[in-house]
């Protein structure tokens, strides 16, 4: 079992920034990726970035690249996502995840563990 809990959302300013974080514990598969997900109102769960148990493989996609950073501390068990540049459609309730098993994933459905969000609005 694990527990994930993220924190660090909030109200932001259009090109603002914010950094949220993602505290682990638990029993932590070693090698486990840790993902960054979103759902924004109406739309469905989608990935925002990916760090390997090291760190030192990140994947981002299209929306998130060039503005967003994950990086892990793996000793803290905490991971974190820098996002610079913030746009309005970035709005939405930011999960982290992780899984039972070592290597990258990239699907929702591939993580086993969730945390419960933090709300990031972004305003215009």
């Amino acid at each position: 079992q694990v527990q994930l809990v993220e924190s660090g959302g909030g109200l932001v300013q259009a090109g603002g920034s914010l950094r949220l974080s993602c505290a682990a514990s638990g029993r932590i598969f070693s090698g486990s990726p840790m993902g960054w997900f979103r759902r924004a109102p109406g739309k469905e769960r989608e990935l925002v970035a990916v760090i390997s148990w090291s760190g030192a493989f990140t994947y981002y996609t299209d929306s998130a690249k060039g503005r967003f950073t994950v990086s892990r501390d793996t000793a803290k068990n905490t991971v974190y996502l820098q996002m610079n540049s913030l746009k309005p459609e970035d709005t939405a309730v930011y999960y982290c995840a992780t899984r039972a098993g070592a290597g990258m994933t990239y699907r929702p459905d591939e993580y086993d563990y969730w945390g419960q969000g933090t709300q990031v609005t972004v305003s215009s």
